[in-house]
């Protein structure tokens, strides 16, 4: 099952109150499971260079069913990931991607966010995906 427009614009408007809460101006991309783009929110005044980073985020996240922030870890010199990001047409492997995980454990989209730190990035995307869903998949043996 996929986001529906209706989630994906509650995640917004979450994740929007708590960048407002943070003091800052974000790009707020929601995918469905195919990591294609669903809904999008640029803040007033939040960077243009951010546009293509949250929608890359949101779609790293999906693509791989984890956050963003350990696929990172995973993509370090040296990690079983390195060079992860030329794949795909480019992906982004820094924290602000969350998936969306259903009541089933069924991944139905994901998050991304940019405009700030990469910790206010994940608080504002983790606030969107909460706000209609779950954030970890079940363990698969697959899974890294």
């Amino acid at each position: 099952m996929h986001v529906t427009i209706e989630q994906a614009e509650r995640a917004i408007a979450a994740a929007r109150a708590k960048a407002q809460e943070l003091g800052t101006q974000m790009c707020i991309a929601v995918v469905d499971s195919g990591g294609n783009l669903k809904a999008f929110h640029r803040m007033d005044d939040a960077w243009v260079g951010s546009i293509d980073i949250a929608h890359k985020k949101a779609k790293t996240s999906v693509f791989f069913g984890m956050m963003t922030g350990q696929i990172g870890q995973l993509s370090q010199p040296g990690g079983p990931l390195y060079g992860i990001e030329h794949s795909n047409d480019g992906l982004i492997t820094f924290p602000g991607g969350i998936p969306i995980v259903d009541a089933d454990g069924v991944m139905s989209g994901a998050i991304g966010v940019s405009g700030s730190t990469v910790e206010n990035d994940h608080v504002v995307a983790e606030a969107g995906a909460k706000a209609i869903g779950q954030t970890e998949l079940p363990a698969h043996p697959w899974r890294t």
